[in-house]
């Protein structure tokens, strides 16, 4: 038997404290279509709702943490934490190099993330703009910057 061995790493997406079900919906899609292994929730502050029109759950595994905490303990071996905020000394996006393993954290609608989820994350990344972006719309640039940069070809996943 053969086996296939990913030439692109693996990467994962989720939200902090996320508020609006909508977005879970829109950011999990985008998920499933642009290639991500796994998506996340830590303490989100809603039940699941019909937004996710593509059930990603059906697709990719879907983890919920109750705590920061509890996610740091269960995050995937080597997988850096990479955070997605609005603050003086993060990098641009467009001079980001994405690493091979990625877990990407975008923070809450309405406070952003928390200063102790900024302390634990490998690199923070910016997208330009003076104000903070949807979260969904966000994550979701994110997702295809990491496809495009990292050279993943139609069909292919990273």
């Amino acid at each position: 038997m053969k086996v296939q061995m990913r030439k692109n790493g693996f990467f994962g997406i989720g939200c902090l404290n996320m508020v609006n079900y909508k977005n879970y919906g829109t950011l999990f899609r985008t998920a499933q279509i642009m290639g991500a292994d796994f998506v996340f929730l830590i303490g989100a502050r809603f039940k699941q709702q019909p937004t996710d029109t593509m059930k990603s759950w059906r697709h990719i595994p879907v983890f919920t943490f109750e705590t920061f905490d509890d996610f740091q303990k269960h995050k995937p071996y080597n997988c850096p934490l990479i955070g997605i905020e609005l603050i003086e000394t993060a990098t641009p996006l467009n001079e980001f190099i994405h690493p091979r393993q990625a877990c990407y954290l975008l923070g809450s609608e309405d406070k952003g993330l928390t200063e102790e989820a900024m302390k634990a994350c490998k690199e923070i990344i910016f997208l330009p703009g003076e104000q903070s972006l949807n979260v969904s719309v966000a994550g979701s640039i994110i997702l295809y910057d990491r496809v495009t940069k990292r050279g993943v070809n139609r069909g292919e996943v990273s």
